[in-house]
């Protein structure tokens, strides 16, 4: 099996997984939970993009990449890591600028993911990932995808509940 494939069917999997997950564990938790007790572990996840900065050393280990590609990826991530990290913070501090904080971190993952995407798929990057990158595109990169999806489900289907909602004291 070449490289690309076995990353192709990692994928799958992983996102057939999550999808599962999402629909029979997280959605009914979540509607049973106040909004942002909700968001917080989703957001979480998004922290972690900072990992993408390892395209640095991947690059450095013979991963052919142009600068640009990574550069593009790389920063992209860290804006989201960034978002994800003020839109926490909001949840305890201000909750009413969570509903904008969110949306701008929904759009700008869906910007970047699917640059990250294009990109990926215009310069054959499966076929070349290895070690820690293959584990990033395999299975954060779904993690990152349907987390997101889920963010922008409760930001559209529950937006009323931020103005002067607080974490219950089970979720700090």
């Amino acid at each position: 099996m070449s490289t690309s494939t076995a990353a192709q069917l990692a994928m799958s999997v992983n996102y057939a997984t999550l999808a599962v997950l999402a629909l029979w564990q997280f959605v009914p938790w979540a509607r049973t939970q106040p909004l942002i007790n909700a968001l917080w572990p989703l957001l979480a996840i998004h922290t972690a993009r900072t990992i993408a900065l390892q395209l640095y050393s991947a690059q450095a280990d013979g991963l052919d990449i142009s600068d640009s590609v990574r550069n593009q990826i790389v920063w992209g991530d860290q804006v989201g890591a960034v978002l994800a990290l003020l839109t926490l913070v909001a949840l305890w501090v201000r909750p009413p600028v969570v509903k904008f904080l969110g949306w701008v971190l929904v759009t700008a993952t869906v910007i970047d993911l699917g640059n990250a995407l294009v990109q990926g798929i215009r310069h054959d990057l499966l076929s070349d990932v290895t070690d820690v990158s293959w584990l990033i595109l395999t299975f954060y990169v779904p993690l990152l995808w349907v987390s997101i999806a889920l963010v922008a489900w409760l930001l559209a289907t529950r937006h009323r509940e931020l103005g002067t909602a607080r974490l219950q004291e089970g979720a700090k």
